[in-house]
Order: structure tokens, then sequence, then C-alpha cells
């Protein structure tokens, strides 16, 4: 019995030896390299062990993108990265996190602000100002001369959890995201058809009628489909076009007043008569069927057909052709043409990268992040890179300049180019780079100029709903409305357009949204918009 239980002794301790070997060997984190005071390139290469997301059309592994190698051979650290397409990536972050098997860190990250608090709550991400303070000069920098990022970064608890994509074009009313998707017009049916470009909200009806019933291209079938999009989908939403109705809507459905109030967009008088509109063109055969459940790619690939359709650049649905052009604001019922500016300001996204609890490297990690804050690299991160011998460039690098200069798209659709070779960051990219550090994207020049001739004359309001960091305890109050509110508006929306009856069943809308603590909701969100544009 004593040599039996000796060898089960022994088979436990080689066991256990075993087991230890598996997980060191499988550790999503790296060693201690002990470095200090660090300047790169190293002495000697070491790696660090990041996750991230990408683009199906990216190549599996991030270090065969030409602006990974380029960091390596610049500062000597190689990433070892664990890389999920898009579609996937929340998926398997989320059992990282909850398992404890962490990287160093996460890179193009998708935290929200409540994945934010929560995992800073737990101890699963550390509080990065020092590292900002003491390592990372180039982010130091951007916070300087934009103190409002520091706030808007920061948590209410006074710390700083995460590193920001930041992208400046234009600000105020003359920023690119001004406004989210665009009308885009069938110019070439119109001028078929001998028809004007229309300015209110009854010739457009007429428009759309013509383009279902009289051929307008021309090939003796019925398959045009007069109105294009994706109802309850952002910029493929044909809420652009409701301002001419009441007060119009934003991507969250939250407007200030010029008095500071926050309103609930979908609860306002003049949304039955947005809805009653675009009834209308439904039940007369002039909204696509499919708008109400149909995905990217579907939506895209019948980008000819449209005679109407909404999204943020047309290139990527119908080509950067002459046949389609946007549509400018329309005269509603009440004689007014009005835009609704969306929320937010310029482009920012607070939760792009974290740095883990199982982190070994401060200081080399950080120092790493910062690179991606150099004005020149933040362009690539954003955009893509030059120098590519293998596949097109975003850029050609002038050298007498030190500029990056955007070549020209040749029609392929920026999206797609993008998504091949950029990385998506943490970056800064400030509007004083244009000029000095980089041109302007030809696609964003042109929407610029787009918004400067359609859109911006019409905005209305002038206040917005900022980038507000709520509590973890604001968050998950409203988080637990959302849920219920949201879908039960954007329901009873897609089922309102197609079947009418709004007027009869307005008064238990209203009163369901009382149920679903709408009042709560407005005043969670008017508390975070009154201490964050007061302090």
């Amino acid at each position: 019995m004593k040599k039996l239980s000796g060898i089960i002794s022994l088979l436990v301790i080689v066991g256990l030896a075993l087991a230890g070997c598996g997980k060191s060997e499988k550790s999503a984190s790296s060693e201690d390299y002990e470095l200090k005071d660090i300047k790169f390139p190293l002495e000697e290469t070491v790696s660090l062990k990041f996750m991230t997301q990408s683009s199906p059309l990216a190549p599996d592994d991030p270090n065969e993108k030409l602006i990974y190698k380029r960091l390596e051979e610049k500062s000597g650290v190689h990433i070892d990265w664990k890389n999920y397409t898009k579609d996937s990536f929340i998926e398997k972050r989320n059992l990282a996190l909850s398992s404890g098997d962490l990287p160093d860190a996460i890179l193009d990250a998708a935290f929200s602000n409540y994945d934010l608090l929560k995992y800073a709550k737990d101890g699963t991400i550390v509080p990065v100002e020092d590292l900002i303070d003491q390592y990372m000069p180039n982010l130091k920098k951007v916070l300087e001369q934009r103190p409002e990022y520091r706030e808007f970064i920061t948590a209410p608890d006074g710390h700083i959890y995460s590193f920001p994509w930041i992208e400046e074009l234009g600000n105020g009313i003359d920023r690119i995201q001004v406004v989210g998707g665009l009308p885009w017009i069938n110019v070439e049916w119109l001028d078929n058809l001998g028809l004007d470009m229309p300015t209110t909200t009854e010739e457009l009806k007429e428009v759309l009628i013509a383009f279902k019933t009289q051929d307008p291209n021309g090939n003796g079938e019925e398959d045009e489909i007069p109105m294009g999009a994706i109802i309850n989908d952002g910029d493929q939403d044909p809420a652009i076009l409701l301002g001419s109705f009441g007060l119009g809507d934003t991507g969250d459905h939250t407007v200030v007043t010029e008095d500071g109030e926050v309103v609930f967009t979908k609860s306002q008088e003049g949304y039955k008569e947005q809805i009653k509109y675009l009834h209308d063109l439904y039940s007369q055969g002039l909204i696509d069927e499919e708008a109400f459940e149909q995905d990217w790619n579907t939506f895209i690939s019948k980008g000819d057909k449209y005679g109407l359709y909404f999204t943020w650049d047309k290139a990527n649905v119908s080509g950067m052709n002459d046949k389609f052009d946007v549509l400018p604001p329309l005269e509603g019922p009440s004689g007014e043409r009005v835009i609704v500016q969306q929320n937010g300001g310029v482009g920012f996204d607070r939760g792009r990268m974290v740095i883990t609890s199982a982190n070994k490297n401060l200081e080399l990690t950080a120092k790493w992040i910062d690179q991606l804050y150099e004005p020149l690299q933040s362009v690539q991160n954003n955009w893509g890179t030059y120098g590519d011998t293998e596949q097109q460039n975003i850029f050609e690098f002038d050298e007498e300049t030190n500029m990056l200069k955007h070549l020209p798209l040749e029609g392929t659709a920026p999206v797609e180019l993008r998504e091949k070779t950029s990385i998506a960051g943490p970056l800064a990219i400030l509007d004083e780079y244009y000029g000095t550090v980089t041109t302007k994207p030809d696609d964003a020049a042109w929407r610029l100029d787009l918004l400067q001739e359609h859109i911006v004359p019409f905005i209305k309001n002038e206040k917005y709903y900022p980038h507000v960091y709520l509590s973890l305890e604001e968050i998950d109050e409203l988080s637990k409305i959302e849920t219920d509110l949201f879908e039960y508006v954007n329901r009873k929306r897609a089922e309102w357009i197609r079947n009418g009856k709004i007027d009869e069943e307005w008064d238990d809308y209203l009163k369901e949204l009382e149920r679903f603590n709408l009042d709560t909701w407005l005043q969670i969100k008017q508390d975070g918009y009154d201490r964050t544009v007061n302090q």
C-alpha cells in the first residue's frame, strides 16, 4: 500500500508540474523585463502580448501590416497578438476578461463607459493617469492643447482608465460629424424623367412615385427601389429628412434645447408627423420592403437600384460618381427647413485601449502606446500608410515638407482600403495637423464642402449632448431602462411606418414610455449634461 501511495503521490506531483507548465506556456501576459528609463529602440527585442480586433479584409496576423512592422523596428518591441475579427471580438474579449487570463493590453478595445468602470472597479484594468504624466509626452501634449479631452477621459472617481481615439475634422457645426447619414438622391433618374430637385416633402413624394412608375433606369422593368434605407440603423435610417416635421432626431434620440433641457425625441408631438409621412411613403410602395431587416451587405448590394438612400458616404453604396448627389433639406408642412446636429461633438472614442492588471511592464507599455499619439503616426493609424509595395497606399510621404499627402483613391471604397491597412488607434488628430502633418483625405474634404453647402445653413440646434462620463450607478440604471425602452420605441416605429395607427395608439404609447421609466432616464441624462457643461 505504501508503494502504491508513493506512486500516486508522484503522479500527483508530476501532474501538478505539468499543469503548471501548461499554464505558464499559455499565459496571456508577458514576463517582467525589469526595464527602467526606457529609450527606443531597445538594445534587445522584447515582446508584449496584446489583444485586438480587425476587419476580415485585414491580415489575420496584425504584424503583417506595414504600420506594425515599422513600429517594431522603431521601438524594438515585438507584439504577440491575439486578433479576432469584429464579429467575434467582443465575445472573445469578455471571455478573456472574465477568465482572468489577461493580455498586457487590449488595443481597439471597444470599451463602453460601463465596461471601463466595471473592469476598473474589479481591478481588471488599471488607472493610467500617472503613466500619461510620466511616460507619454505625445499624449500629454494633446491633452494640454485640448484640456476638454482630459475631462472627457477622466472617470467620475478622478482616474483615467483608457487611451482615447480623437479625430478632429472641423469643430462646432463645421465639424465633419455634425450629421451622420446624408440623403443621396439619384440625379441621373431626375434628368432621365425631366424632374427638378425636390424642395419640399410633398415634392419628394411625387419624385419617388415617378421613380417607381416611370422606369427611370430605362430597362423596361419595374426593378427600381424609390427609397432605400435600414430603419432604426443610424446613418442608414431616413431620420435626417425628419427635421422638416417638428424636432427631428439624433442617433441616441436625445436633443438639447437652447434652454439646456434634455428631451427625448421620440416622445415629442412632431414625431407623429414624421411617422405619418414615412407611413404614407411605405403604403405607396416607395420604401424598400427589406428596409426593416436587411443588413449592410444587402443594403449596399442594391445601390444602383435606389432613387434615394441614406448613408455617410455614397462611395460605399453607389460609388464615387455623378449619379447620386445630396438631397438638400426639404421644406416641411410648417414651411421650415431644419437639420438637427448630432450629439457628441468631434470624433471621439473614450475606450480605445486599456492596460490590464496582469501587465508587469507598465513603463514599456505606456511608452509603446505613446508612439501612437505622435502626429505622423496617428495619421497613419487612422487612415493607412505609405510606401507599401504590395498593395495600394493611402499616402505618399513628402520628405521635403515631412508631410503625409493623401493619394487619390482611384475608385477604391475608402472604408475597404483603410480597413486593410490602418490600425484604428488609439490616436489623436487635431485640426492644426491639416496642412502641416497631413492633407485632408479627399473624401473628407469633399464631405465637408457638401455639408457647408447643403447642411450647415439649416442647423437650428446650437447645443448638443457632449461626451458625458456617467457614473457606474447611472450607467447601470440607464442600461436597464434602455434595454426595454429602445426596443419598444424602435419596434413601434417600424410597426407604425408599416401599418399606420400612430394617432390611435399615441396615448397608450406615452403611457408605456412612463412605465419604462423615461422620466428617470431623462433625469440621469440631464444631470450628466449639467455636470459636464458647467464644470
